[in-house]
This record gives structure tokens, sequence and C-alpha cells, in this order.
């Protein structure tokens, strides 16, 4: 018997699939994929590459039927998952359920993106409550390590292998967001730039000379100045006024860690779209685009953010 996903209710679904093999993984998928082409949903599928050709292979005619995305691009940063691959394709379809595979974790993530995997994870619960919608999530359990999967547990409300579908006894989204809170991995030295209004232009300018001596290339360069210009702004605005930047290499990416005495209260910021009219609200988001990474670690006094920009 193969493990059904139950998409006979109404709301939100989020189920993991466990699979061990590329059998067991098109086993599940392609009846998970073809079952929504069949009731007129919209289906997207967001996995690795090499996933998406093997899914579009045992698709056949039907993947021309589907939103194909690559989510080792589109979600090398997980913390841009939710905006720009799941609901800009769900919010195109407000008055219809709507079907996706999403595979944020594979064999590979570094141990820095796992983290933010975790809270994207846990997030997904957040974001789409009330939606009429089924995001189903493989998990290769053949290669991930056993703590990936456990964390899987806790962000997953509904589990599936090959055999069947079961409630996870161990679901709490919010262990998963207290997951991805952790401390921030030791940062290599590094010079400390203060700021406040009047000097965040001398630490953008900073980091700046600071990615071109460490070799960015030029067309991200600018990027670099957006990212410190958007942290570097919050902490003027929410932070009291003042913040720390650094800027350092790190397993071949340019880090830009800016930290102050400011607190992100809603868990869903940076992942939000918003709308034309709003003032406030863009910087993180941007922040999330931009960069390869982005880890975030409040606490009841501060917040840290940094973001990652890979070197090559």
């Amino acid at each position: 018997m193969v493990g059904v996903v139950s998409t006979a209710v109404s709301g939100f679904v989020h189920p993991a699939l466990f699979y061990r093999d590329e059998a067991e993984y098109v086993g599940v998928a392609v009846p998970f994929i073809r079952g929504g082409l069949a009731a007129g949903e919209p289906v997207a599928v967001a996995v690795p590459r090499p996933r998406l050709r093997l899914l579009a292979d045992a698709l056949g005619a039907d993947a021309r039927r589907t939103t194909m995305i690559d989510m080792s691009q589109a979600g090398r940063n997980p913390g841009r998952i939710i905006p720009t691959v799941l609901r800009a394709f769900a919010d195109q379809f407000p008055a219809q359920r709507t079907r996706i595979v999403g595979e944020p974790v594979w064999p590979g993530r570094s141990p820095a993106e796992l983290p933010a995997c975790v809270q994207h994870e846990a997030l997904i619960n957040f974001a789409f409550a009330g939606r009429t919608l089924t995001i189903l999530c493989p998990y290769d359990v053949s290669a991930l390590d056993e703590a990936v999967v456990a964390h899987a547990r806790t962000t997953h409300p509904v589990l599936v292998d090959r055999d069947a579908s079961w409630e996870s006894p161990d679901y709490d989204p919010d262990v998963g967001l207290r997951a991805g809170n952790t401390a921030l991995p030791h940062r290599p030295p590094s010079t400390e730039v203060l700021f406040s209004a009047d000097t965040v232009r001398a630490a953008r300018a900073y980091a700046v000379a600071r990615a071109r001596r460490a070799g960015l290339p030029e067309r991200r360069v600018l990027d670099v100045e957006l990212v410190v210009s958007e942290l570097g702004s919050n902490c003027v605005a929410h932070g009291g006024g003042r913040g720390s930047l650094w800027v350092f290499v790190d397993d071949g990416y340019l880090v830009c860690e800016v930290a102050n005495a400011g607190i992100i209260s809603d868990p869903l910021a940076g992942r939000s779209p918003v709308s034309p009219d709003e003032s406030r609200g863009r910087g993180l988001l941007l922040v999330n685009q931009l960069a390869d990474l982005v880890r975030v670690h409040t606490t009841a006094e501060t917040t840290t953010v940094r973001a990652y920009l890979a070197l090559d």
C-alpha cells in the first residue's frame, strides 16, 4: 500500500513525507500531484533540481500542467521560501484549493542552514493557518541526520511514508521556532563598527569596502550595500537608535552581522508580503531576498541578524 496524503479536509494540511529512495519518493509524490490535477487544483512542485527532474520524468505530460520550481535556487535561503515560493504560488489562486510539494531540507544543507530550515518549517504552520492549501514536505530519511528528521516530527502535524499516514505525536511548532532561534555560530575575530543615525552611511561604506577586499563578485556588492542599509535602518528605527556591525568571511561566505537592542516580536517578520501602500516592513523581507542565508537570533534584550552572501 502506498502512503496516501489526505486532502479530503478543509483548511491547511502540512504533512511530511519520509522517503528512503527514489521509488518511495515518486510513489507518494506523483499520486499526490496527479490527484490535485484531477481535482482541478493548481499544483506546484518546489524541490531540488535532481528531484525535480525525477518527478518531471515520472509525471510525463502532466509535468506541463504543473508549476516546476528548483528549490535549490529559489529556496537557497529558507527565509525567502514562504513569500517568494509558497505564497507567490498560492496567492495566485485565492478562491481555489492548491497543492504544493515543497522540499526545503535536503542532504548537503550546511549546519548553518539547518536551524533556518527548521524555523521555516515551523513558521509554515502559522503563515498558512486557515488557508485552503496542502504543502507536502519530503524528507530523505536515509541520508538526513536523525536530528533533522526529529525536527520534522515537531513541525508537521501529519507524517507520511510509503505505507501509511498518521498524526505526529510530537507536533509542536513552537518547539521548531525555539530550535531555529538558537545562538549563532562563533564569530571569527573581526572589527566591530558602531553606528547611529548619523553614521549608518559610514557603516555601509565599510561593509562595501570589506566585501570588495574579500573578493565578492562586483554584481553582488550592491546587495551588501542594500543589506547593511536595511539592517542598519532597522536598528536606528527599532533598536534604540544605534547598532553594531561586523563583516567577516566564513566558510565561503561574506557575512554581514548586525546587532541591536531591539526585539523582533513577529516571528513572520521578513516572510510576509508587503502591500504597495505599506511604508514599513520591507527591510528584513528585502534582506531575505538578497542573501543566500539569513540567521536571526532574538533574546529578551537583543536581536542579531546574520546575512550570508556566497563569495563564489
